[in-house]
């Protein structure tokens, strides 16, 4: 009996809705699957230490050169869109963050990279001290004033004004006016080691489990209802409708333009190790 493929993605409503039909066995000849839920910053420690034993994990963009050795980039269930991008929140509006302290969910995320982009080109000298917080702790941290502003991603979008926060920035809005390209966020990664001929029968296997979830959506509400259980279920859809798009069906030219953009610009800046020519060859 063949093991199975051993996966780890978030439980966040794009996930969970990308790859329910192959979590349940309803995409025909996909490998069992072997789920574990880890948010993006554990995924991202995993891939870049090569441990757990993992075939397949959702990870931030932004660690991608760190990882590519190891991990081959997937060209499909990922998260890339448009007016999508994390936001920079403050108390006040307009504040000026010259010198003052923003709290971030990880820097290896690349919601990181798209601020230290933006802030290189709009906070010319330079923001103050950058701390690490739990996503979860960083708008009651800038409500109370812990922080002066702080970086956030995913459903933060639609809930930030309920901690009576204002937006000062959209990272989003700021690559995308920049380098009209689309905002990469997660993406999809498997082992090398598979071998090409088994990384493209994953790849085929990811679309067909997204045009599956497209084509009857209300199969995978249970799923993402149940790892979203203090989501509103309004919210857990138009999370679905932000991050899961043609992207996620497949990167195409416009996509492996975004992903090497920002990690071009990123090595600029010394935040990334410059990619290798063929990095983000598939199979």
């Amino acid at each position: 009996m063949t093991e199975p493929l051993r996966i780890a993605y978030s439980p966040c409503p794009n996930d969970t809705f990308v790859f329910d039909a192959w979590a349940h066995g309803r995409v025909p000849g996909a490998p069992e699957l072997d789920v574990t839920f880890a948010d993006i910053d554990v995924t991202n420690g995993i891939a870049e230490r090569g441990e757990d034993g993992l075939d397949v994990l959702k990870v931030s963009y932004a660690v991608l050169p760190w990882v590519l050795d190891e991990y081959a980039l997937l060209p499909c269930g990922g998260a890339l869109g448009r007016g999508c991008g994390p936001l920079v929140l403050t108390r006040e509006a307009g504040v000026d963050l010259t010198g003052k302290t923003v709290a971030v969910p990880s820097e290896r995320s690349t919601a990181y990279l798209l601020f230290r982009l933006w802030a290189a080109d709009v906070v010319p000298d330079g923001v103050g001290e950058v701390v690490v917080l739990p996503f979860h702790e960083i708008m009651p941290a800038v409500r109370d004033g812990r922080v002066d502003a702080g970086l956030v991603i995913h459903e933060a979008r639609f809930t930030y004004q309920e901690y009576g926060l204002h937006a000062l920035a959209d990272m989003g809005e700021h690559w995308e006016a920049t380098t009209g390209l689309p905002i990469p966020l997660g993406a999809i990664v498997a082992r090398r080691s598979l071998g090409g001929p088994k990384l493209r029968e994953l790849a085929e296997v990811i679309r067909t489990s997204v045009r599956m979830a497209w084509d009857d959506p209300e199969a995978s509400r249970p799923y993402v209802r149940e790892h979203a259980q203090e989501m509103d279920p309004a919210v857990a859809d138009q999370h679905i409708g932000l991050y899961v798009n043609e992207f996620t069906h497949d990167l195409g030219e416009d996509g492996y333009a975004a992903v090497r953009g920002l990690l071009t610009r990123a090595a600029a800046e010394g935040l990334v190790p410059p990619l290798g020519r063929d990095a983000l060859g598939f199979g």
